[in-house]
């Protein structure tokens, strides 16, 4: 007698055990933590590469000549940072504190006045309508593309054909017209100045120049500090214009007159720590100039919210 077998289909294989999914919040605690790691990183990273050259020429300015080339680039000498100081203050019967002065008075007015303009232009670009509008700031912003040395040459030429050269007014009058600073403040206009605001005093009788005095320039009194602080540190950290335009060693600003020094340490090593430590003299404005222009910074920034 026979019998059907039946045949019994063979058993699935067995699936491997799914891996246990991480915690939603322990996933969101490692990229949180890799995010936060990799942006303190570069801030480190960008405040060593500002900080460090700061730092050698603080100790390099306690140091003479000996010590400059005997010890360590991070330690500090005999501390002889007055005397270098006195050296400093007394060549030339005091030449360094002209070229500071003249630095100052360049990065000053290129700041407040040229701040201003860039104000005025910038907010005109934006709350008026006139014929070419969008042209003429197409060329504001190529302007912005051309780097400043290249147009040293042709305003030397513009300079000499007015007479202007080997004068404060050939390093005064370039810097009043910054483009990168008129695009700027079109942006801060168009973001801090509502126009409902200009109309409600257009109502009420103001005009259009009361109406940025009184209105505008308070409330983009941001953007005219950011402005003012990049305009004050571009001037003064400018030497291609000054080095062109002047002849007058009493003319130049700092930034100059510390090269003329160098190329003097080459046979006259001792201008070395003169040329140090007038470095780390002329960054005292910029210091000061940040610090006081924040408190500015800070408290436009509120009355703008304000209004």
């Amino acid at each position: 007698m026979s019998t059907n077998t039946m045949t019994k289909p063979a058993p699935a294989p067995a699936k491997p055990a799914p891996k246990a999914a991480k915690p939603p919040k322990a996933q969101a605690h490692r990229n949180g933590f890799i995010s936060t790691f990799t942006v303190n990183g570069l801030l480190i990273l960008g405040s060593a590469y500002m900080v460090v050259p700061v730092l050698w020429l603080l100790f390099a300015s306690t140091k003479n000549t000996t010590d400059l080339y005997g010890t360590g680039a991070y330690s500090f000498g005999d501390f002889s940072l007055f005397e270098n100081i006195g050296n400093v203050l007394a060549q030339d019967n005091g030449v360094f504190l002209r070229w500071m002065g003249n630095s100052v008075l360049y990065a000053g007015v290129g700041a407040v006045l040229g701040g201003l303009i860039s104000v005025m232009a910038g907010y005109a670009f934006d709350k008026f309508e006139f014929r070419g509008k969008n042209s003429l700031f197409g060329l504001v912003l190529v302007g912005v593309l051309i780097p400043n040395t290249a147009t040293v040459l042709p305003m030397y030429l513009l300079a000499s054909l007015v007479g202007v050269t080997n004068t404060v007014w050939a390093v005064l009058i370039p810097v009043m017209c910054n483009p990168f600073g008129v695009y700027l403040a079109r942006v801060y206009s168009a973001s801090y100045v509502p126009a409902e605001t200009l109309e409600a005093a257009r109502m009420d009788g103001a005009g259009p120049i009361r109406s940025f005095f009184s209105l505008a320039l308070p409330m983009m009194m941001p953007g005219f500090v950011t402005i003012a602080l990049f305009q004050f540190v571009g001037v003064w950290n400018n030497f291609m214009l000054p080095l062109v335009m002047l002849q007058d060693q009493k003319l130049l600003p700092v930034s100059v007159g510390i090269s003329i020094w160098q190329g003097f340490a080459v046979p006259q090593p001792d201008f070395v720590p003169m040329v140090i430590t007038g470095s780390l003299l002329s960054l005292v404005p910029l210091l000061l100039a940040f610090i006081f222009l924040q408190r500015f910074w800070k408290s436009g920034m509120n009355a703008g919210s304000i209004k």
